[in-house]
């Protein structure tokens, strides 16, 4: 009810509306939709209210509401439902005890915070609150399992291109699936999947982003590889159009990949922004690691590599580390 009077209110920024109005349309008693008013207003919603003509949104507060973010959003299918948390250990963890349960091809979780959030190889993520986008879009692709590392890929597009058309900042991507910004960490990406031998129940891909964090918050912590967009352009980011952006360049890009059955049709603008390539590259594996040139990256998404022995390996899993990118390297 909370939300639907948020619509309405945000439908009709210019005018005001009565609660007569209101609470003849949800059919509810007066008193409560004033209930609802000053809920919102202490979540920090500044809605003003006058005898006799009704209420008016004035601004709203820098929380990721669905109703803010879908009325912007132009998607077919990518966040037309969406699942707001106020704090979550993970989103990806409650994307997967979602898919247990059912869910809409699309969906959308997303949190203010997250207490557990993870990265590549079960690494801690720092997810401050209210400061980050913590999300994950949840699939149901009609795909064999060893495709699903394509659609990390197509995710780091995705966030590239939503950063620039918000901030006009140049973003790189350290293969497979971060984000940096002059050599420090500002995305990380995690593709979790259920799956078949041969079809995929279902994909988690969380995706993390320093928004607006500031510079004491990484050095409280001393994370000294790390910035934010606000960092970065020294002034507050709008989160929930950042989410927009991102959602429609993703299922732009999905979508031909569903159609296509391949990533080709987006190679070489990713590799454009690829901090990796023509790199000496680190690749850490369970028990060993070589060095080698990065080359290229193939149409699985695979990273391919010169060693140096003159062999091209092929590279699908394990840590790759860039000399250069992150300052600890």
């Amino acid at each position: 009810m909370k939300e639907s009077i948020l619509k309405e209110l945000i439908e009709n920024r210019n005018r005001y509306i009565s609660g007569q109005e209101l609470s003849k349309k949800f059919g509810v008693s007066r008193t409560a939709i004033w209930k609802y008013i000053k809920k919102l207003k202490e979540e920090g919603f500044v809605i003003e209210s006058v005898t006799n003509k009704g209420y008016i949104l004035i601004s709203s507060p820098d929380a990721l509401y669905p109703v803010e973010i879908k009325r912007n959003l132009k998607t077919e299918f990518i966040g037309k439902e969406i699942i707001y948390l106020d704090s979550v250990d993970s989103t990806n963890n409650y994307g997967k005890e979602l898919a247990s349960r059912g869910f809409n091809d699309g969906i959308l979780i997303v949190a203010e915070e997250q207490t557990k959030g993870r990265g590549r190889l079960g690494r801690e993520w720092i997810s401050q609150k209210g400061k980050g986008i913590w999300m994950t879009i949840m699939l149901k692709p009609d795909l064999k399992p060893d495709m699903a590392s394509q659609v990390t890929l197509i995710a780091a597009l995705s966030v590239l291109r939503g950063i620039k058309n918000v901030t006009d900042i140049d973003v790189m991507i350290k293969w497979p699936n971060d984000l940096v910004i002059n050599g420090k960490k500002v995305c990380g990406i995690l593709t979790e999947l259920g799956a078949e031998i041969d079809i995929i129940n279902y994909l988690c891909v969380g995706i993390g982003i320093n928004v607006n964090s500031e510079e004491d918050d990484f050095n409280k912590i001393g994370l000294n590889t790390a910035t934010s967009l606000k960092v970065t352009v020294g002034k507050t980011i709008d989160r929930k159009r950042l989410i927009v952006e991102i959602l429609e360049s993703f299922e732009n890009l999905y979508k031909q990949f569903l159609q296509k059955g391949s990533i080709d049709y987006m190679l070489e603008e990713y590799k454009k922004h690829l901090v990796n390539l023509g790199k000496e590259v680190k690749i850490i594996l369970k028990n060993d690691e070589v060095k080698g040139i990065a080359e290229d990256v193939n149409g699985k998404g695979h990273l391919m590599v010169r060693l140096d022995n003159g062999h091209l390996m092929e590279v699908s899993s394990g840590e790759v580390s860039v000399r250069g990118v992150y300052e600890y390297v």
